[in-house]
């Protein structure tokens, strides 16, 4: 999300055209049965090649949280699927006594296109409704919705990696944006966990769940860099395994040097302030930025503002980074590479992309594209900050994906993960699922005024899963 520094004039009047122009619908309360319930926010999350992955919500008509959205209705989740709309044949559940469902279809044929309709108390369940995509897959006729399985990428499987990002540990508010009075935080509710550790708890849980081995946290692992903080989420990092060999993090604006006296313990920092998150993930001395190898897949892990800054600008490397950056590059053109930042090179299709602030400094950003077009290897460019889900490809450089992911800390909360196979990838986004993370996460989806999904879910099931072939016969699975 939009979240650091004071917003520019033209940034706040793309938000006010934005809120403005979305439709929304106005929940109004009044009495409502006791049996009453409606099922909303019906969304297609993962898609794979024998599964798919629905969440959806029930509320009781008429009321409101507080939040401009209805008060939750625990009730049943059935999901009615088939090849033929005419014909949906299959049953699957979800459990019942929660208004957070989290319905998964299994053992789907790849290549084919299957129908289904989603029920709560036998009532249907709609769709998020998204100006500029469609959340739930193809609507048809009667709370009918469709999607197509992909085909499985090509050869054996070798190992998976989940790619996170912004997981704010310390933060306190989640969706504000700069000063601007009209935008409303949102709080946890009052005697649970703090959100940033319930999120984050679930990300590992989850991650290993589905099959990760490795993962990489780019950036804005903690909400402003106080050593606390940092120190909390490294210990709950630790839970997925060892930091430097199951698990890499790369720094993020948040992650900065800061100033002032809750700073005062750390090591100085190179542009600024005192760099507690230097402390807490690198030694002394050593630079923020590395080069990985996972069984002959190199990452490379970029500090995206390795500059001096309050946050809220384009993110940047340094004159060393980049000359070390580009050597890397050139040391194996050929060689299978990942690189994870948190700054995206670019941003499209996003309201304040015109202003820089969501991504690097545009000059630089050509100069990288340039490099990864005369580098072969590289194939997936994982970035943060934008708190969304984004697929985009530059004609700069066509063979690699730039894959934004959504943030851990909120809607629509959750990760994605990388399965490397002999003959290509896939990338699938998972949203968190312990009860906890679910509550949050549909409470988080009020931010923005309720418009928050337009911008986090991803417009295109392909912004949040995909399918591309690659050479990747020479890296080895793990043991």
């Amino acid at each position: 999300m939009i979240c650091c520094g004071q917003p520019s004039r033209r940034e706040i009047l793309r938000l006010s055209a934005i809120i403005s122009g979305a439709f929304t619908v106005p929940v109004v309360a009044g009495p409502a049965r006791a049996d009453a319930v409606s099922a909303v926010d019906l969304e297609l999350v993962t898609l794979t090649e024998t599964g798919a992955i629905l969440t959806w919500y029930t509320g009781v008509p008429g009321t409101d949280d507080g939040l401009g959205r209805m008060r939750p209705a625990p009730a049943d989740a059935e999901v009615l699927y088939g090849t033929s709309p005419a014909r949906l044949d299959r049953t699957a559940h979800g459990r019942s006594g929660t208004p957070y469902h989290y319905v998964e279809l299994t053992g789907l044929e790849p290549g084919r296109t299957y129908f289904y309709k989603a029920l709560s108390r036998g009532k249907t369940a709609t769709a998020t409704s998204l100006v500029a995509g469609q959340a739930a897959g193809d609507p048809k006729a009667d709370g009918v919705f469709s999607f197509t399985t992909p085909q499985p990428p090509p050869g054996r499987f070798l190992f998976s990696v989940a790619l996170c990002n912004d997981l704010h540990l310390g933060e306190t508010v989640a969706g504000l944006i700069g000063q601007l009075p009209w935008i409303k935080g949102i709080e946890q509710v009052p005697g649970h966990a703090p959100y940033p550790e319930i999120m984050a708890r679930a990300l590992v849980t989850d991650a290993r769940k589905r099959g990760a081995t490795y993962l990489l946290a780019a950036g804005d692992v903690s909400s402003e860099a106080a050593p606390n903080d940092v120190g909390r989420a490294k210990a709950l990092l630790n839970g997925f395994g060892t930091y430097g060999t199951d698990y890499l993090v790369a720094r993020g604006n948040h992650d900065r040097a800061h100033e002032g006296s809750a700073y005062a313990t750390c090591t100085p920092g190179r542009w600024q302030g005192n760099d507690c998150f230097m402390d807490g993930f690198f030694s002394l001395g050593s630079p923020t930025y590395f080069t990985h190898d996972l069984h002959g897949l190199r990452v490379l892990g970029l500090d995206t503002y390795d500059k001096p800054g309050n946050g809220g600008d384009a993110g940047g490397l340094s004159k060393e980074q980049f000359s070390w950056f580009q050597a890397e590059l050139a040391k194996n053109k050929d060689q299978p590479t990942l690189v994870f930042g948190h700054h995206p090179l670019f941003v499209e299709n996003h309201p304040t992309a015109i202003t820089g602030g969501n991504s690097m400094e545009a000059s630089q950003a050509v100069s990288i594209l340039q490099a990864y077009n005369s580098t072969p290897g590289v194939f997936l460019h994982h970035a943060g900050h934008t708190h969304r889900n984004q697929r985009s490809v530059f004609p700069i450089a066509p063979r690699v994906v730039q894959q934004e992911v959504g943030a851990v800390k909120e809607y629509p909360g959750g990760f994605t993960l990388l399965r490397v196979h002999e003959g290509g990838y896939a990338l699938n986004f998972y949203k968190t699922r312990s009860d906890e993370a679910r509550a949050w996460s549909e409470r988080s989806r009020q931010e923005l005024n309720g418009l928050w999904p337009q911008l986090s879910l991803g417009n295109r099931v392909a912004d949040r899963n995909s399918v591309a072939a690659r050479d990747f016969s020479g890296l080895s699975a793990r043991p």
